[in-house]
């Protein structure tokens, strides 16, 4: 794999103090300007970069620690310890000091510098013109770099992508996207990328690269290299196990740029080809899970934890704290995380508050339920108004007078006054029970009242008897007549 090119140049500032030009009355002096005493962190700096000029790269590094300990914010430093770091491979440090650089506003003027056209210009205005795309490559092959040593390939992937957009020859930049496209098994397009990096002749050593042999030696030497390995693979052909594991690389970095269709492709080509395969059969099992069956997935998991070879260790993966592991540690924890998926679900179900689960078609696709129009709302429409007050209701009918003759019917029983009652019904004295005031009731009973004082009684209005010329014939008195006389015999 290529490396980088230092993403910054070595600087050195000059502090410099100028002078107003004084005129006299006989003729015009001009004082120059005098430089300045340079400061002990500009000494620092200064000893430094001779340093690096005889390849006493230990030397220098020391030297620009101890001006790192003077002023930590001087950004001449911080920009020459990440120089220091790009020289010796380590990408993260050089990273981190050239960020840290970039952030402090400084005036100085860059006295001494790698690159020629720095050399004379304001610090700020010298970083202003890293933006170029050939130091923003360098910058991102750094990043990149970086990222590969951490197995993060697919971000990798991503940030050469955006350099490549700005500057589509950088050879470095090329040569690093051969490199990703190999780790994910596609010998296709790493055999482009590496030619494309080797067509460009270029002679500029390598400096950060995670392999210590590619240091030093030219790019376009690493790509053709690089290349004819590539192509030698490819030429020769594959074996079952090599043809296994390349697809199934291309399957997990589908699913690591969401292309989920064609993981599912190269998943399945490689369980076809080894349908004992620890990774192959893991791999279907995540195949089941993505389409919803679990149950599937689950047995996956448990027949992959028993394959012949998964106690080999994940390369690459979709999760970065698989890889690493055995394939039996992997295919386990993803059975524990089904399982404990399918539990979850259950439990919900079981409170009877979980959704219906959504009907599939063949194809996976979801099964729409048609959508109900509702009838839009009446307009203009106005309810019926409230009656205001009850209606009245009719009068009751007036009765007809009374008149002479009729016959009024006798009150019923309980309505006649006790005057007014047969004495023949009322029982006698002797067989009435004995009247007890009500504070004298047995204890059965509710609870005892006080005494109450007699109340008065009213008497019920006796009606009158009609007058004899009102009485109806079968009421009216006969007269008294005299007995009739004896017979006479």
């Amino acid at each position: 794999m290529g490396g980088s090119r230092f993403q910054s140049a070595l600087l050195m500032a000059s502090a410099m103090v100028c002078l107003l030009p004084c005129a006299y009355a006989g003729d015009l002096k001009i004082k120059l300007p005098k430089r300045s005493s340079a400061t002990p962190v500009q000494q620092l700096n200064r000893q430094g970069v001779q340093q690096l000029k005889r390849h006493h790269l230990e030397k220098a590094r020391k030297l620009f620690l101890k001006a790192y300990l003077l002023d930590p914010d001087d950004p001449f430093t911080l920009n020459n310890l990440g120089y220091i770091s790009e020289l010796e491979g380590d990408a993260d440090r050089a990273l981190r000091y050239y960020e840290l650089s970039s952030q402090k506003h400084s005036q100085a003027i860059i006295d001494q510098a790698s690159r020629p056209e720095l050399k004379g210009r304001p610090f700020e205005e010298a970083f202003a013109s890293l933006q170029v795309p050939e130091l923003q490559s360098n910058k991102a092959n750094l990043q990149a770099i970086s990222l590969l040593g951490k197995w993060r390939i697919a971000e990798a992937e991503a940030v050469l992508k955006q350099a490549l957009a700005g500057d589509p020859h950088n050879p470095f930049t090329l040569n690093n996207m051969g490199y990703v496209m190999e780790q994910e098994g596609d010998l296709e397009s790493a055999l482009r990328y590496y030619s494309s990096a080797a067509s460009s002749q270029s002679s500029d050593a390598i400096l950060v690269t995670p392999n210590p042999k590619w240091r030093g030696r030219s790019i376009s030497e690493v790509a053709e290299e690089n290349a004819r390995a590539v192509n030698k693979e490819i030429a020769k052909g594959e074996d079952l196990d090599a043809q296994i594991a390349r697809l199934n690389l291309r399957g997990v970095a589908a699913i690591n740029h969401n292309d989920v269709e064609a993981a599912l492709k190269f998943f399945q080509e490689a369980y076809k080809l080894d349908p004992r395969n620890a990774f192959c059969i893991n791999n279907m099992g995540y195949v089941a899970e993505m389409e919803g069956d679990r149950e599937t997935a689950q047995s996956y998991y448990q027949e992959a934890r028993k394959a012949g070879d998964a106690d080999r260790k994940v390369t690459y993966a979709t999760r970065r704290n698989a890889e690493g592991l055995r394939m039996k540690e992997v295919a386990q924890d993803n059975q524990v995380d089904v399982s404990a998926r399918m539990a979850a679900i259950e439990a919900t179900r079981r409170r009877g508050g979980a959704p219906m689960p959504q009907l599939k078609h063949r194809d996976n696709t979801p099964v729409l339920e048609p959508e109900v129009k509702q009838a839009p709302p009446l307009e203009n429409v106005t309810p019926p108004a409230l009656p205001t007050a009850r209606p009245e209701q009719p009068p009751p009918a007036a009765k007809p007078p009374q008149q002479p003759g009729d016959v009024i019917p006798p009150l019923p029983e309980s309505q006649q006054p006790a005057a007014g009652k047969n004495p023949s019904q009322q029982p006698s004295p002797a067989a009435q029970p004995s009247q007890q005031p009500p504070h004298a009731k047995t204890p059965s009973g509710p609870p005892a009242q006080p005494p109450q004082q007699p109340q008065p009684q009213s008497t019920p209005d006796v009606i009158p008897p009609l007058p004899e010329s009102q009485q109806p014939p079968a009421a009216k008195t006969p007269p008294q007549q005299p007995p009739p006389p004896p017979e006479r015999r």
